[in-house]
């Protein structure tokens, strides 16, 4: 590892997270790998599931690290490949929402066990899973103050 990196703690620490997300991003696709689905597919999925009957592009948003313009491309995706289909909540109405198609259910109970970030995170006490909750919902928080960031 460069010396100059490990020396600025700054830099050091998001250098760091770039990294773990980097490598639990990798490990997670390939155990997705087999069921055809992306991550950030896998993720709609439990999204969806959590939400109850239906879920709107606002709540999934809201629950992932992506914008409505990014969702709507990856639903329409999801829906071509028979995984959740959307419903208008009236004939004419332009509210959308969407919910999991059998496929997408059967899909679901295969990704939400996620054994591979289990075990990644399983270096980490409880304890020290709390704080590292916490000290990245502060970071979270922080960023989110620029005017920039939606």
């Amino acid at each position: 590892m460069p010396e100059i990196i490990s020396k600025d703690s700054l830099l050091y620490s998001r250098y760091l997270i770039g990294k773990a997300r980097h490598f639990i991003l990798q490990v997670r696709q390939k155990e997705l790998k087999p069921y055809l689905v992306s991550a950030r597919q896998a993720n709609v999925l439990i999204i969806l599931y959590r939400l109850g009957r239906k879920g709107t592009l606002a709540q999934l948003a809201a629950n992932t690290d992506r914008g409505i313009s990014a969702l709507s491309i990856l639903t329409t995706r999801m829906e071509k490949d028979g995984l959740l289909k959307k419903v208008r909540e009236t004939p004419k109405s332009n509210q959308l929402s969407f919910e999991l198609t059998k496929k997408g259910l059967a899909t679901y109970e295969k990704v939400k066990i996620m054994s591979s970030v289990k075990t990644i995170m399983s270096v980490l006490s409880e304890e020290e899973r709390k704080q590292l909750i916490s000290s990245l919902e502060k970071v979270i928080t922080k960023a989110k103050q620029y005017p920039w960031v939606d």
